[in-house]
């Protein structure tokens, strides 16, 4: 089982992505969270080299070989070897973030972004992605609280707003995957949502 927690910043992945952890181990499972771009030792590097400050400028189509260079050693050693175990995977954004954040708020096309998903991903998808979605502008403001912003969350509303618009068409078009959660609710809200859905995918819910 591999669930992607999807959203622009701002959502609450990160509350979120324990709460779902201890969803699914409370369904007994083995759990394997993670997150993207990371989740190895060289995946963590190119993170570094994402986010950083020092590489303001870079060119769109280096940002998007660097997702997938982190990409391919993630699936190699952490994702496909949990999921042949029958782990579940649970990871912070995929490669709907890259359609979203590359894609859409890049203006890469999309066809060359999925060129490199075929070939770095071969069949693997995502079972179940939840797509945590809140207004940019309360997006915006929540992580303007934290301390250090990163070379992403330093772009402009625009650019969030075709962030946003991508996610939400590619829920469109992918109904059957993705479930859409309301996280402009209350905590206690969208949690109960989550674990709504979850119930799907095993015998119950996490908080019974």
């Amino acid at each position: 089982m591999f669930i992607t927690v999807e959203g622009i910043e701002g959502v609450g992945k990160s509350t979120n992505l324990a709460f779902i952890r201890s969803c699914l181990e409370a369904q007994g499972r083995e759990v394997v969270m993670t997150r993207e771009p990371g989740g190895t030792a060289l995946g963590e590097e190119i993170r570094e080299i994402l986010l950083a400050h020092r590489h303001d400028g870079m060119a769109a189509d280096a940002e998007l070989l660097l997702m997938f260079a982190a990409r391919a050693e993630h699936i190699s050693r952490v994702i496909t070897p949990a999921l042949k175990r029958g782990a579940a995977v649970l990871c912070d954004r995929f490669t709907d973030a890259t359609y979203a954040y590359q894609g859409g708020g890049r203006g890469i096309e999309a066809r060359r972004i999925a060129v490199l998903e075929d070939w770095v991903q071969g069949t693997l998808r995502p079972d179940l992605t939840l797509l945590l979605d809140v207004s940019v502008e309360t997006g915006l403001r929540r992580a303007g609280q934290r301390d250090v912003a990163d070379r992403f969350e330093k772009e402009q509303q625009a650019f969030f707003e075709r962030v946003r618009a991508c996610y939400l068409q590619r829920a469109a078009r992918e109904p059957g995957r993705f479930r859409i959660i309301d996280a402009a609710r209350p905590l206690a809200e969208v949690q109960a949502r989550i674990a709504g859905v979850l119930a799907q995918y095993g015998e119950r819910r996490c908080d019974e």
